[in-house]
């Protein structure tokens, strides 16, 4: 099985970088993923449950980076192991780069699988590695994005904000008259 594609994630490529090297960050990001620890400098262990076809189970594995070039690309190298679901292993190449305020990742993922994911077809399998890819990105790329906080308000917050401004401005403009009829009215009153 062979898988190419690209993606674009909201962060920079220092940022993007330090998450795929980051355990936490990847744990919350692969689908299924049950744990993964640094074993090593370029070594991970993992455990992963995941279901292709009617075939499910739970995979332990190492990762090993190899080609490391920091903020640019790197190899992964990955055997897992499903128990009676069999096994898998392969490797990927992944490179950043800046593109439109963001970050492209382009990879090239091959792997081999044996037992029983192997007896349910190519394209269940390549269907669920495409699966496991998008589902992975999109939680990749929220993770990445900006809270809403920090980002600039929508126009009905903006219409809210103006409204009060608006209020604030009234109920000022409704004292001052108030206090210049009173001190007129301080002025003309007869003194007794």
């Amino acid at each position: 099985m062979e898988l190419t594609n690209s993606r674009t994630v909201p962060a920079s490529v220092e940022t993007t970088w330090a998450a795929l090297n980051d355990p936490e960050t990847l744990k919350a990001c692969i689908p299924g993923c049950e744990s993964i620890e640094r074993t090593g400098e370029n070594e991970l262990k993992a455990a992963v449950t995941a279901r292709v076809g009617p075939v499910s189970a739970r995979f332990t594995g190492l990762l090993r980076l190899s080609d490391i070039v920091p903020s640019k690309s790197y190899t992964i190298h990955f055997e897992g192991q499903g128990g009676a679901a069999g096994f898998a292993n392969g490797e990927a190449r992944v490179a950043l780069a800046a593109q439109d305020g963001g970050t492209r990742i382009d990879y090239t993922a091959k792997a081999q699988v044996g037992g029983k994911l192997a007896q349910v077809g190519s394209r269940l399998i390549d269907g669920a590695a495409a699966k496991l890819a998008d589902d992975f990105f999109a939680r990749f790329a929220e993770r990445l994005t900006p809270p809403a906080a920090a980002v600039a308000p929508t126009v009905p917050a903006l219409e809210a904000q103006q409204g009060w401004k608006r209020m604030w401005v009234r109920l000022a403009l409704a004292a001052a008259i108030i206090l210049v009829i009173f001190v007129y009215w301080l002025i003309q009153s007869p003194r007794t």
